[in-house]
């Protein structure tokens, strides 16, 4: 088989990614040409959009290696593990995992039959302290328009689109997409790494299409990528061909190519946007980012008073307690009530007599708990100062300087 023909073709489909035909044939060619392991990253990309083709498969299977003959099992491979002969052994104790109850073997594959949690957020935008500046672009790009469809149609402002949060960990922006779906009643689907990624070729892929169906059939749906930087690293970083193919897929899905993505409007967040692939952030897809920075004063106040509520203080100034916990995040806020609710009980337990939270509760566990956002500024540093040549990074780089960071 000629190299120079495989060359070109590989060339081609890295022109036209979607041209399925023309990468069967390249996949096919490949495994003629004895080089299976490239074969079957373009037989998993085909299976990825289209599960069903057989052609694919066969290639797959070919690349992977000849099938036992009919009606042999399979020998295990010095110390390896034979799977047949421990099913056998625990047959009827320990039930086979995702087989439905009843059917003939086969596994749940997803798709309708698959289930997703799909919630109705219980908080709103007025349960999120401060955050001014977010809630307003999130009015304007997807709120607004939910609310006033004559006025989306007048302006042809579509329902799809993506916002990108991003800012120290523990800074809220989870809670923030769910106040997002709650704040209209919209569906809210949240989406981690651990949704998506399998050991099977395409199933990771496939697991991804399956949720973005779902958002779709549930729309308006928001949903929520997490995490993104792992669902959707740099390409140019990456050495496994199967994450690079994953994130193709996800460029996929936010287009909407296989099916609209009106009313789908999708919250991404991640600690580190810097290692988020280009092309996720092109417009039509992640096409807003917004810095999501520790809570202010009145914010700090007010997270530390939603933590406080449910609990028996006496005597507590949140003004005091907010001044003093400058570039701490919602997180460590929360972190400070727990410590000072364990230095009351830990006197109650001792005297037998339950006491309050008090404010030298709350000072105490201020000392011991430190803030946990110095270490991601420290990093925001550098890519503020060298890594901001387009501009992405004006609003950290303000933030810095008013901070004397930078």
């Amino acid at each position: 088989m000629s190299d120079a023909l495989i060359e070109s073709l590989t060339a081609a489909v890295g022109a036209r990614p979607d041209d399925l035909p023309l990468r069967q044939h390249l996949a096919e060619l490949l495994v003629a040409a004895g080089r299976p392991a490239e074969a079957v990253g373009h037989a998993a990309h085909i299976l990825a959009r289209n599960p069903g083709d057989a052609a694919a498969r066969q290639v797959m299977a070919a690349a992977l290696g000849p099938a036992p003959a009919p009606g042999a099992a399979p020998s295990p491979a010095p110390g390896s593990v034979d799977w047949d002969a421990l099913e056998g052994e625990f047959r009827g104790v320990v039930p086979p995992r995702f087989v439905t109850a009843g059917d003939d073997g086969e596994p749940v594959r997803g798709g309708a039959d698959r289930a997703f949690d799909i919630e109705r957020a219980g908080v709103t935008l007025a349960d999120v302290g401060g955050m001014r500046e977010v809630k307003e672009r999130l009015e304007l790009s997807f709120l607004g328009p939910l609310r006033n469809p004559g006025l989306r149609g007048l302006y042809g402002k579509s329902l799809r689109g993506g916002l990108l949060l991003y800012g120290p960990p523990g800074c809220g922006k989870t809670f923030l997409a769910r106040a997002v779906a709650g704040e209209t009643g919209a569906a809210f689907l949240s989406l981690s790494v651990v949704d998506v990624l399998a050991m099977w070729v395409g199933s990771s892929e496939r697991n991804l299409h399956d949720l973005f169906s779902a958002a779709r059939a549930h729309a308006p749906c928001v949903l929520f990528l997490d995490e993104i930087d792992a669902l959707g690293h740099k390409r140019s970083q990456l050495s496994s061909s199967g994450l690079r193919t994953l994130v193709n897929q996800l460029l996929t899905e936010l287009d909407g190519i296989d099916g609209g993505n009106d009313g789908v409007f999708v919250l991404a967040a991640t600690n580190a946007p810097w290692d988020v692939d280009a092309a996720l952030r092109r417009p039509g897809r992640l096409d807003r980012t917004v810095l999501v920075l520790p809570p202010d004063e009145p914010a700090r106040a007010a997270v530390l008073e939603y933590h406080l509520r449910d609990r028996p203080i006496a005597g507590v100034d949140l003004r005091r307690l907010a001044a003093a916990t400058d570039t701490y995040s919602g997180a460590d806020l929360a972190h400070v009530c727990e410590t000072a609710a364990e230095y009351a009980m830990r006197d109650s337990l001792a005297t037998g007599e339950v006491r309050m939270i008090t404010q030298d509760d709350l000072a105490a566990a201020v000392r011991e708990v430190r803030p946990s956002t110095g270490a991601w500024f420290a990093t925001a540093r550098n890519v503020a100062l060298f890594g901001n040549q387009g501009g992405e990074y004006d609003d950290l780089a303000a933030y810095l300087k008013q901070r004397k960071l930078l």
